[in-house]
């Protein structure tokens, strides 16, 4: 029914003010009425701007925003940089009051723009080095011409920081388990946009995400930390789900564990086919992976299209487990395999309740759950 615009372009010419063409908007509006009450559309999107965009092409809330992309604009990294350069509470303290004023502004954007939708904020992910000056740079620059006082504090958190394998270390609840301001400050600034938009007439609907969790353990306490902050806000009447990426192997396979204290799980597809293929995606994409798809080797390119096999297993072996320990367990998928057709189609059978996928992709997957809903044997 749809197979001809599924094979479009991600972005599909627009119309008006970045609406999709008119007959695109008329297809999606009957896959909607399909897909109703199956697969839901969300977006990810990390800014008021993107999404509106996601908005107006039918996303039906934001399933990932990823607050640390925040944390990287010019007038936000300084402020990021003197709370990693904090010497005692009171420094840090400070460092952190004035990120919530910045953070606060940029949730009160994201929840008018998705007035009524849900809206999923994922925590502090990325480890801090991230946010700090290269080493090797800040060395050339002390050879050739000294560093200030500044830059010489920022050499040394930055050498502190350093780890082997950054993407495997201190990140995610990690990073909130050795480091838990951070995380308190997001949910207290979340929760002051919320109070507004409220206040102002609004229905904000607020979803929080822990990130890389792997024990039930590590979940719990990171949920007192969202729950502790709600309970001591102004606008703790506010309901507040809580709920963690899947996106270790580990975290798969003891999703029951997880289960007992998530509202819900969002599949990090991207990660997981990382892990569990042993690929670092960055490189085997660089360098191989065009040799092993004309030799056979793997099927298609598992960081597009979703594998099946092994990454599928470990989706349906968490999809059992959760709901065998919690029915009312809410699962969506965040990686970019969420705006994939035939990913979609998996996500489907698997018992997922919704995608997401870049603003752009919306339509197409919009599209493409109803085709996987038509698909389904029961109709």
């Amino acid at each position: 029914m749809f197979g001809d615009l599924l094979a479009q372009p991600v972005r599909p010419a627009l119309g008006e003010k970045g609406a999709p063409p008119d007959s695109l908007a008329i297809l999606c509006a009957w896959a909607d009425e399909i897909r109703a009450g199956h697969l839901g559309v969300r977006a990810n999107a990390d800014n008021g701007a993107d999404e509106a965009l996601a908005r107006s092409r039918g996303a039906e809330g934001i399933g990932l925003c990823r607050t640390e992309h925040l944390f990287l604009g010019p007038d936000r990294l300084p402020v990021v940089r003197k709370m990693i350069l904090a010497v005692g509470e009171e420094e840090e303290a400070a460092a952190l009051d004035e990120l919530r004023e910045v953070q606060r502004g940029d949730f009160a954007a994201i929840l008018e723009a998705m007035d009524g939708l849900p809206v999923t904020v994922r925590l502090l992910d990325p480890p801090l080095h991230e946010f700090l000056p290269d080493v090797a740079s800040l060395d050339l620059k002390a050879a050739i011409e000294g560093l200030s006082a500044e830059e010489e504090r920022l050499c040394e958190a930055a050498r502190n920081c350093k780890e082997q394998n950054p993407m495997l270390g201190t990140r995610g609840v990690r990073l909130g388990v050795v480091k838990p301001g951070p995380y308190a400050m997001q949910v207290r600034a979340l929760l002051d946009a919320a109070e507004a938009r409220a206040t102002a007439g609004g229905h904000p609907v607020v979803e929080v995400m822990i990130p890389l969790t792997v024990t039930g353990e590590e979940l719990a306490r990171a949920r007192s930390w969202v729950e502790d902050a709600v309970a001591e806000h102004p606008a703790g009447r506010l309901e507040v789900a809580v709920g963690t990426m899947v996106e270790t192997p580990r975290a798969a396979l003891k999703a029951d564990e997880l289960a007992a204290r998530a509202d819900f799980f969002s599949f990090g597809t991207n990660d997981l086919t990382q892990m569990t293929f042993g690929f670092s995606r960055d490189d085997v994409e660089a360098r191989m992976m065009s040799l092993y798809l004309e030799r056979g080797l793997i099927p298609a390119n598992p960081f597009q299209t979703i594998d099946q096999d092994a990454i599928g297993e470990l989706i349906r072996l968490a999809v059992t487990r959760g709901r065998a320990v919690n029915p009312a367990l809410k699962l969506g998928v965040c990686g970019e395999h969420g705006g994939d057709p035939a990913s979609i189609d998996f996500f489907s059978r698997a018992g997922l309740d919704h995608v997401r996928c870049s603003p752009y992709r919306v339509p197409i997957a919009r599209l493409a759950a109803a085709q996987a809903v038509l698909a389904m044997p029961s109709r």
